[in-house]
């Protein structure tokens, strides 16, 4: 299967990335058909020497069935070559493992009523030894 992805070159800690179209058994940084653009990410997103492509290179390899990789397909649509691909969903990583809220589980409903319990079963333990001292 022919891909449309990101090949890197530069130097450590400094990552330039070549657009090519290979064959998808091929290593990252291995052998390609055709190079069809560039990427340089440590570039401001305003400088138009960040990104550079071959439109009509790029349309005929989309034409010949090539699959386009997800970040290559956000710098095609960003550069309106294909249409842009829809937001996958985000890690929650990033957020603190307590402050994680899973959607669509009912594990969340579950939590929040146990904290609800919490409080009320306190409120108990410490009314208790006020009834033994009377």
């Amino acid at each position: 299967m022919l891909k449309l992805r990101l090949s890197r070159g530069g130097t450590k800690k400094r990552p330039v990335y070549k657009v090519v179209v290979a064959d998808s058994r091929f290593a990252r940084d291995g052998r390609f058909i055709e190079k069809v653009g560039f990427f340089n990410p440590l570039l401001p997103k305003e400088k138009k020497e960040r990104i550079g492509l071959e439109a009509e290179r790029i349309k005929y390899w989309l034409g010949q069935g090539a699959q386009p990789t997800t970040r290559v397909a956000r710098i095609l649509g960003e550069n309106q070559l294909m249409p842009m691909p829809a937001n996958g969903k985000n890690p929650q990583k990033a957020i603190p493992k307590k402050d994680r809220k899973k959607e669509g589980s009912e594990e969340a409903p579950k939590a929040e009523a146990k904290k609800e319990e919490a409080p009320k079963a306190e409120a108990k333990k410490e009314e208790a030894p006020k009834a033994e001292k009377k």
